[in-house]
């Protein structure tokens, strides 16, 4: 019996400036890095397909946690607008303080429970799910010993196609960087684990719009708290980095004309701040910039 499903149908947006691997912060191209990035790839539906990949020592399986009893009774959860039905062991859900919460409020029979969530969007949940099981989600963070540094794994899956980095939501009514979303489900479902995970995996993959950085950027500041601020501080970091992108692509200014936010006046303070380091980096004596040692921080 698969205990998790994945579909989603994506709907095409118009085509903007976009960001690719190649950007440099020169004149010749208008994209910014893979460290930066993510990939402009367009979005088809997705096949069906059940998660096959066994986990391995680096995913920590909880199938294989003994804190975990997978013969305890199995839930339904009917998952977004299209009603999509998914199935999971009542013990790997309760790993999550919200559907624990939940389950105990339940006062059906085991066999019977039953757990809607219509704001909820599929592809999300079954990533969601992905993780409670294996420990990551698809495609999974592996780490470059060579580099000492984390990677998205460079893989096309034969049920699952090419990863993608955007997913449609309906929320919103257009695309979003799937990572964020994830991260934000993971703030609702009390998973910090998955939070750590999904933090780690945003701006690795290559080039997107500079439409939906921002729009990507305003979901992360709706669905996290004042005092989550580690998902808000990379968007801010990623606009200033890339901020030559934006200002040649016209969506900051668009954005800023249909009204400011929460995420602007952080942006402006983050760009004060950068400037005054700058500034006082130059005005600094160079006798006074170097180590003990006699070299340049």
């Amino acid at each position: 019996m698969n205990m998790f499903s994945r579909s989603m149908s994506r709907h095409d947006l118009p085509q903007n400036k976009s960001f690719s691997k190649g950007h440099k912060y020169g004149k010749s191209t208008s994209s910014f890095s893979k460290e930066a990035g993510i990939s402009k790839r367009r979005h088809e539906p997705r096949r069906q397909a059940s998660f096959r990949r066994p986990a391995t020592a680096a995913t920590s399986s909880a199938l294989d946690s003994p804190s975990h009893n997978i013969t305890s009774p199995i839930v339904t959860l009917v998952i977004g607008q299209e009603q999509r039905i998914f199935a999971a062991h009542e013990n790997v859900l309760c790993a999550s303080p919200f559907f624990k919460s939940v389950l105990a409020r339940d006062m059906s029979e085991p066999q019977n429970k039953r757990v809607a969530l219509p704001d909820e969007e599929p592809e999300i949940f079954s990533s969601v799910l992905e993780f409670l099981y294996k420990g990551d989600y698809y495609p999974r963070l592996v780490h470059n010993k060579k580099r000492n540094s984390w990677e998205i794994e460079q893989l096309i899956d034969e049920t699952r196609g090419t990863p993608e980095s955007t997913v449609y939501h309906h929320g919103i009514d257009g695309e979003v960087l799937k990572d964020t979303v994830i991260y934000c489900a993971a703030e609702k479902y009390g998973l910090d684990e998955l939070k750590r995970v999904a933090l780690r995996k945003q701006g690795l993959q290559s080039g997107v719009q500079a439409s939906t950085i921002l729009a990507s950027a305003r979901y992360a500041y709706a669905n996290t708290p004042d005092t989550d601020s580690k998902l808000r501080a990379h968007y801010l970091a990623l606009i200033i980095r890339c901020r030559s992108t934006f200002k040649r692509s016209g969506t900051m200014q668009l954005e800023m004309f249909n009204g400011g936010s929460q995420l602007f006046f952080d942006l402006f303070v983050a760009l004060c701040n950068h400037v005054d380091d700058i500034t006082s980096a130059s005005n600094t004596p160079r006798s006074d910039r170097t180590s003990r040692n006699g070299r340049p921080f």
